[in-house]
């Protein structure tokens, strides 16, 4: 069976207090995510100071506030990332951050994360790419409004600057914060996987637990979902993200998802080969019937248990002899 990496999507829903990201870890790992995830940046490398914010930000931040503003209480320096890898190496969880600069991906580097996530909004970023590929590293790379055009460039940079073809799981993401369902397309997330023969997953945006769940089911080997402590909480992503007992449900589902999907092969399951007596039928006498009589239609039957002859073998006993007496409903 293969085990679906379950990405917590903390980002920057701790508000900037280490207090919340420690209890953001704890929700993670309650729920059973596989490891929950950060985002590293300074604001000054990240955002250009008359930068609009995207809509979904104007709509769950003070309008007042500038984008750069906002990005810049949410940093997390190295002590926090320090502090959080600690506790999530006590809480048995994996630590990943999501790096927006150079600065970023040398401190993550330095701190020797092993999986560096790629946002979406760096998809066509060069440079970026190829100081992520100069580490060799795996890469988890968020597909957020790309082409296939544009993906096959970013996998060719990585690739070139030294990231093993293999080490590459290629997300297929809608960056519309919630993202409305009618624009999720969640084939195109086969399409990637089938287009570049590489391991495929589903960063989700939607509002609910369903389409993280239905991806798993079309062979998304990745998954990440944002939550949250409250989604009434002040910040730009609280309310588009899961609450603590959605995300343990959705966890749930897809470690369900992922034992029903099981094997390939059609055969009896264990657990169903002793209904075959029971719910299958045998060919039986209808009515009474004598030693030396033909046996035809009007004399044969087919009803459980399926202990007896097969009624696939039905014409086979018609016009055959009974070789004793039968009583009605006895097996032939």
């Amino acid at each position: 069976m293969n085990h679906v990496y379950i990405i917590a999507e903390a980002g920057v829903n701790h508000n900037g207090s280490m207090e919340l990201a420690k209890q953001l870890v704890d929700v993670a790992v309650a729920a059973g995510a596989d490891a929950v995830k950060f985002q590293t940046f300074k604001a000054v490398n990240l955002v250009s100071r008359n930068a609009e914010k995207a809509d979904y930000q104007k709509r769950t931040t003070s309008a007042a506030e500038s984008q750069f503003d906002m990005i810049k209480k949410l940093e997390l320096d190295e002590t926090a990332h320090l502090e959080l890898i600690a506790h999530c190496q006590q809480s048995g969880i994996e630590f990943l951050s999501t790096p927006f600069d150079h600065e970023s991906i040398e401190l993550l580097y330095n701190l020797g994360l092993k999986t560096f996530k790629i946002p979406s909004g760096e998809i066509t970023n060069l440079p970026y790419l190829r100081h992520i590929g100069r580490l060799s590293k795996k890469v988890i790379l968020s597909s957020g409004m790309a082409n296939l055009g544009e993906i096959e460039a970013a996998i060719n940079t990585l690739t070139s600057a030294g990231t093993a073809r293999n080490n590459i799981n290629i997300l297929h993401a809608n960056t519309e914060y919630p993202t409305p369902m009618t624009d999720v397309n969640l084939r195109a997330m086969q399409t990637i996987g089938h287009a570049f023969n590489l391991p495929y997953g589903y960063s989700d945006h939607t509002a609910g637990i369903e389409v993280p769940i239905a991806a798993v089911a079309l062979g998304a080997s990745v998954v990440e979902k944002h939550f949250t402590l409250d989604r009434n909480m002040d910040g730009p992503d609280h309310k588009a993200s899961l609450e603590p007992d959605e995300l343990t449900m959705m966890v749930q589902s897809i470690r369900n998802v992922e034992l029903a999907l099981g094997s390939p092969i059609k055969q009896p399951s264990p657990s169903e080969a002793k209904n075959k007596a029971i719910a299958r039928k045998s060919i039986v006498a209808k009515t009474t019937i004598k030693k030396g009589e033909c046996l035809n239609e009007d004399n044969l039957a087919v009803k459980r248990p399926g202990t007896g002859i097969s009624p696939m073998r039905w014409d086979e006993l018609l016009g055959s002899v009974a070789q004793r007496d039968y009583q009605a409903d006895e097996q032939i």
